[in-house]
Protein backbone atom coordinates (compact mmCIF):
# COMPACT_ATOMS: atom_id res chain seq x y z
CA UNK A 1 0.00 0.00 0.00
CA UNK A 2 1.56 3.44 -0.73
CA UNK A 3 2.06 5.71 2.16
CA UNK A 4 -0.63 8.29 3.19
CA UNK A 5 0.80 11.42 2.36
CA UNK A 6 1.88 13.76 5.20
CA UNK A 7 0.72 17.04 5.53
CA UNK A 8 3.46 19.51 5.12
CA UNK A 9 5.04 21.23 7.95
CA UNK A 10 3.34 24.88 9.17
CA UNK A 11 6.05 27.58 7.48
CA UNK A 12 6.86 29.10 10.76
CA UNK A 13 7.18 32.97 10.20
CA UNK A 14 10.96 33.78 10.35
CA UNK A 15 10.53 37.22 10.13
CA UNK A 16 11.13 39.89 12.80
CA UNK A 17 8.59 42.06 14.66
CA UNK A 18 8.94 45.78 13.14
CA UNK A 19 10.76 46.73 16.52
CA UNK A 20 13.50 44.06 16.54
CA UNK A 21 13.94 45.31 12.60
CA UNK A 22 14.28 48.78 13.45
CA UNK A 23 16.36 47.96 16.44
CA UNK A 24 18.79 46.04 14.76
CA UNK A 25 18.80 48.48 11.62
CA UNK A 26 19.55 51.22 14.16
CA UNK A 27 22.31 49.96 16.46
CA UNK A 28 23.90 48.60 13.08
CA UNK A 29 23.37 52.64 11.48
CA UNK A 30 24.73 53.69 15.35
CA UNK A 31 28.06 51.56 14.98
CA UNK A 32 28.77 52.45 11.45
CA UNK A 33 28.04 55.94 12.02
CA UNK A 34 30.87 56.01 14.61
CA UNK A 35 33.36 54.18 12.15
CA UNK A 36 32.95 57.35 9.49
CA UNK A 37 33.31 59.70 12.31
CA UNK A 38 36.49 58.38 13.27
CA UNK A 39 37.37 58.06 9.41
CA UNK A 40 36.92 61.61 9.29
CA UNK A 41 39.04 62.42 12.20
CA UNK A 42 41.88 60.54 10.89
CA UNK A 43 41.43 62.32 7.53
CA UNK A 44 41.65 65.69 9.03
CA UNK A 45 44.48 64.60 11.15
CA UNK A 46 46.27 63.22 7.93
CA UNK A 47 46.98 59.82 10.01
CA UNK A 48 45.98 56.05 9.34
CA UNK A 49 42.77 54.74 10.19
CA UNK A 50 43.11 52.28 13.27
CA UNK A 51 39.13 51.93 14.44
CA UNK A 52 38.67 52.31 18.03
CA UNK A 53 36.04 49.87 18.87
CA UNK A 54 35.16 51.06 22.39
CA UNK A 55 32.62 53.98 21.29
CA UNK A 56 31.73 51.68 17.74
CA UNK A 57 30.14 49.43 20.72
CA UNK A 58 28.92 52.49 23.21
CA UNK A 59 26.96 53.70 19.85
CA UNK A 60 26.06 50.11 18.35
CA UNK A 61 24.63 49.80 22.33
CA UNK A 62 22.66 53.33 22.33
CA UNK A 63 21.14 51.91 19.64
CA UNK A 64 19.91 48.49 20.84
CA UNK A 65 18.57 50.63 23.98
CA UNK A 66 17.04 53.53 22.70
CA UNK A 67 15.46 52.55 19.60
CA UNK A 68 12.66 50.41 21.06
CA UNK A 69 10.99 53.42 23.47
CA UNK A 70 11.48 55.74 20.17
CA UNK A 71 9.44 52.80 18.18
CA UNK A 72 6.97 52.62 20.97
CA UNK A 73 6.67 56.76 20.57
CA UNK A 74 5.95 57.00 17.16
CA UNK A 75 3.00 54.37 17.03
CA UNK A 76 1.75 56.55 19.96
CA UNK A 77 1.96 59.42 17.69
CA UNK A 78 0.32 57.69 14.98
CA UNK A 79 -2.50 56.14 16.71
CA UNK A 80 -3.12 58.89 18.61
CA UNK A 81 -2.93 61.00 15.59
CA UNK A 82 -2.93 58.78 11.91
CA UNK A 83 -1.43 61.00 9.29
CA UNK A 84 -4.03 59.74 6.98
CA UNK A 85 -8.15 59.44 6.69
CA UNK A 86 -10.35 58.11 3.78
CA UNK A 87 -11.87 60.68 1.75
CA UNK A 88 -13.30 60.55 -1.57
CA UNK A 89 -11.51 59.98 -5.04
CA UNK A 90 -11.87 62.77 -7.34
CA UNK A 91 -13.79 60.18 -9.98
CA UNK A 92 -16.45 59.62 -6.85
CA UNK A 93 -16.72 63.15 -6.41
CA UNK A 94 -17.79 64.09 -9.87
CA UNK A 95 -20.11 61.17 -10.35
CA UNK A 96 -21.62 62.17 -6.81
CA UNK A 97 -21.81 65.70 -8.49
CA UNK A 98 -23.54 64.45 -11.66
CA UNK A 99 -25.64 61.92 -9.18
CA UNK A 100 -24.63 59.11 -11.93
CA UNK A 101 -25.54 56.14 -9.64
CA UNK A 102 -23.78 53.46 -12.08
CA UNK A 103 -20.54 55.22 -11.87
CA UNK A 104 -20.63 55.18 -7.99
CA UNK A 105 -21.47 51.57 -8.10
CA UNK A 106 -18.77 50.72 -10.51
CA UNK A 107 -16.63 52.77 -8.42
CA UNK A 108 -17.82 51.33 -5.37
CA UNK A 109 -17.21 47.42 -6.95
CA UNK A 110 -13.64 48.35 -7.62
CA UNK A 111 -12.90 50.45 -4.22
CA UNK A 112 -12.09 53.57 -5.72
CA UNK A 113 -14.74 55.64 -3.73
CA UNK A 114 -12.22 57.07 -1.20
CA UNK A 115 -8.56 57.01 -0.73
CA UNK A 116 -6.05 57.70 1.78
CA UNK A 117 -5.55 62.05 2.25
CA UNK A 118 -2.96 63.49 4.41
CA UNK A 119 -4.22 64.95 7.72
CA UNK A 120 -2.51 67.87 7.70
CA UNK A 121 -3.68 68.85 11.27
CA UNK A 122 -2.59 65.97 12.79
CA UNK A 123 0.52 65.73 11.11
CA UNK A 124 1.90 69.05 12.49
CA UNK A 125 0.77 68.08 15.94
CA UNK A 126 2.88 65.12 15.40
CA UNK A 127 5.49 67.25 13.95
CA UNK A 128 5.30 69.34 16.68
CA UNK A 129 5.51 66.64 19.46
CA UNK A 130 8.04 64.89 18.01
CA UNK A 131 10.57 67.93 17.62
CA UNK A 132 9.55 69.23 21.64
CA UNK A 133 8.89 66.63 23.85
CA UNK A 134 10.72 63.81 22.14
CA UNK A 135 13.75 65.76 20.79
CA UNK A 136 14.14 67.07 24.08
CA UNK A 137 13.68 63.50 25.95
CA UNK A 138 16.42 61.92 23.02
CA UNK A 139 18.88 64.55 23.91
CA UNK A 140 18.88 64.12 27.55
CA UNK A 141 18.82 60.17 27.04
CA UNK A 142 21.60 60.27 24.74
CA UNK A 143 24.01 62.50 27.11
CA UNK A 144 22.76 60.52 29.91
CA UNK A 145 23.59 57.69 28.29
CA UNK A 146 26.89 58.01 26.71
CA UNK A 147 28.59 60.24 29.73
CA UNK A 148 27.63 57.47 31.87
CA UNK A 149 28.35 54.23 29.69
CA UNK A 150 32.15 56.11 29.22
CA UNK A 151 32.70 57.00 32.89
CA UNK A 152 31.70 53.05 33.05
CA UNK A 153 34.20 52.08 30.84
CA UNK A 154 37.49 54.44 31.98
CA UNK A 155 39.13 51.63 34.04
CA UNK A 156 40.30 50.94 30.38
CA UNK A 157 42.40 53.32 30.91
CA UNK A 158 44.56 51.48 33.89
CA UNK A 159 43.77 48.15 32.27
CA UNK A 160 46.87 45.82 30.44
CA UNK A 161 45.22 47.22 27.61
CA UNK A 162 45.96 50.70 27.60
CA UNK A 163 43.84 53.27 25.52
CA UNK A 164 45.34 52.30 21.97
CA UNK A 165 42.84 51.76 19.23
CA UNK A 166 45.28 48.21 18.52
CA UNK A 167 44.11 47.03 21.69
CA UNK A 168 40.32 48.44 22.45
CA UNK A 169 38.86 44.91 20.87
CA UNK A 170 40.56 42.76 23.08
CA UNK A 171 39.84 45.20 26.03
CA UNK A 172 36.06 44.59 24.91
CA UNK A 173 36.20 40.86 24.47
CA UNK A 174 37.82 40.28 27.40
CA UNK A 175 35.73 42.58 30.09
CA UNK A 176 32.37 40.83 27.90
CA UNK A 177 33.79 37.44 29.07
CA UNK A 178 34.39 38.38 32.38
CA UNK A 179 31.17 40.63 32.73
CA UNK A 180 33.06 43.67 33.84
CA UNK A 181 33.77 45.92 30.85
CA UNK A 182 30.91 48.62 31.54
CA UNK A 183 31.03 49.11 35.52
CA UNK A 184 28.12 51.25 36.43
CA UNK A 185 28.42 50.58 39.86
CA UNK A 186 31.67 53.25 39.93
CA UNK A 187 30.02 55.90 37.78
CA UNK A 188 29.15 59.11 40.09
CA UNK A 189 25.50 60.08 38.20
CA UNK A 190 25.39 63.46 40.12
CA UNK A 191 28.49 64.23 37.84
CA UNK A 192 26.84 62.99 34.61
CA UNK A 193 23.21 64.60 35.36
CA UNK A 194 25.48 67.61 35.42
CA UNK A 195 27.26 67.38 32.23
CA UNK A 196 23.70 66.67 30.40
CA UNK A 197 22.45 69.60 31.32
CA UNK A 198 25.39 71.51 30.69
CA UNK A 199 25.28 70.53 26.93
CA UNK A 200 21.46 70.20 26.33
CA UNK A 201 20.73 73.32 24.82
CA UNK A 202 23.21 72.92 22.38
CA UNK A 203 22.93 69.69 22.03
CA UNK A 204 18.86 70.51 21.55
CA UNK A 205 19.26 73.25 19.32
CA UNK A 206 21.73 71.49 16.81
CA UNK A 207 19.44 68.57 16.41
CA UNK A 208 16.59 71.29 15.34
CA UNK A 209 18.84 72.04 12.51
CA UNK A 210 18.47 68.03 10.78
CA UNK A 211 15.82 66.73 12.54
CA UNK A 212 12.60 68.61 12.21
CA UNK A 213 12.82 68.27 7.88
CA UNK A 214 13.44 64.74 8.32
CA UNK A 215 10.19 64.76 10.58
CA UNK A 216 8.37 66.44 8.35
CA UNK A 217 9.07 63.49 5.61
CA UNK A 218 8.13 61.13 7.35
CA UNK A 219 5.02 61.89 8.59
CA UNK A 220 3.84 63.62 5.47
CA UNK A 221 5.10 61.10 3.30
CA UNK A 222 5.66 57.79 4.46
CA UNK A 223 2.37 55.87 6.13
CA UNK A 224 3.94 52.92 8.14
CA UNK A 225 5.90 53.42 11.48
CA UNK A 226 8.80 50.97 10.12
CA UNK A 227 9.18 52.69 7.31
CA UNK A 228 9.53 56.44 8.87
CA UNK A 229 12.20 54.54 11.52
CA UNK A 230 14.04 53.36 8.55
CA UNK A 231 14.30 56.28 6.72
CA UNK A 232 15.26 57.68 10.20
CA UNK A 233 17.62 55.38 10.60
CA UNK A 234 19.20 55.81 7.15
CA UNK A 235 18.90 60.17 7.86
CA UNK A 236 20.62 59.02 11.63
CA UNK A 237 23.92 57.93 9.87
CA UNK A 238 24.87 61.51 9.58
CA UNK A 239 23.46 62.52 12.74
CA UNK A 240 25.36 59.53 14.35
CA UNK A 241 28.67 61.30 12.55
CA UNK A 242 27.87 64.55 14.40
CA UNK A 243 26.74 62.75 17.38
CA UNK A 244 29.78 60.45 17.27
CA UNK A 245 32.35 63.79 16.59
CA UNK A 246 30.88 65.36 19.36
CA UNK A 247 31.02 62.63 22.28
CA UNK A 248 34.59 62.10 21.57
CA UNK A 249 35.18 65.79 22.05
CA UNK A 250 35.69 67.68 18.68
Amino acid sequence: MPKAATAAPAKKDEEFSPIITATLQASMIAGISNVLAQAISAYKADTPLVIDWVPVFQFFLFGIISTPPNFLWQELLESSFPSHHLAPTPEAIASASASDEKSLDREATLGTLVEPALNKCNTFIKWALDQTLGAAVNTLLFSMFMHGTQAAMSHRAGSSFGTAPEQSFWFLLEGLKKGNAIQYHSVNWNWVWEESKAEFVSLLMASWKFWPFVSIVNFAVLKTVAARSLAGNLAGIAWGVYMSLFASGQ
